[in-house]
């Protein structure tokens, strides 16, 4: 699995200019599922994001996760995190997980951040979505469950 985080001050989803996920403050993530992925990808990747010390702690320092202070987050499918542009101009999505079983790994991702206490919001799954944030500080991770970046 592959996740974008960014930290947000604030950042909705939308489709067919119906909002249906909002958080105000927080982490938005894109979450891509390879074809090769499993339960443990989306356990792995949610403990990592939920425990992700890359909030300013008083000092200044980025000592502080999304669980100590409260945050929301923001998770949205996007399966384009497995385009692979090496070969021409269009991208190959060969090693995306076919739509069935990555909306299972994706809500099973959702559904640890959950349990550990996230408050979660969500985009909908395989629909053309309009995403908006105001990104803090910028600060912009890449995630990898097989640990690639």
């Amino acid at each position: 699995m592959r996740a974008v985080v960014q930290r947000v001050r604030k950042s909705q989803v939308s489709v067919a200019g119906e909002v249906v996920g909002k958080i105000n403050g927080g982490l938005m993530v894109l979450l891509g599922v390879g074809r090769s992925d499993g339960e443990a990808d989306a356990r792995y990747l949610a403990e990592k994001i939920a425990n992700l010390r890359i909030f300013t702690d008083s000092e200044g320092k980025m000592n502080l996760s999304v669980l100590e202070l409260d945050l929301e987050v923001l998770a949205i499918s996007q399966f384009t995190l497995y385009g692979d542009c090496r070969k021409g101009r269009r991208p190959g999505f060969s090693e995306a997980m076919d739509p069935m079983e990555a909306d299972r790994l994706y809500n099973l991702f959702v559904g640890c951040l959950k349990k550990m206490g996230v408050r979660v919001s969500t985009g909908r799954f395989q629909a053309e979505m309009d995403v908006e944030l105001v990104n803090n500080g910028p600060v912009t991770m890449m995630l990898d469950s097989n640990k690639l970046f």
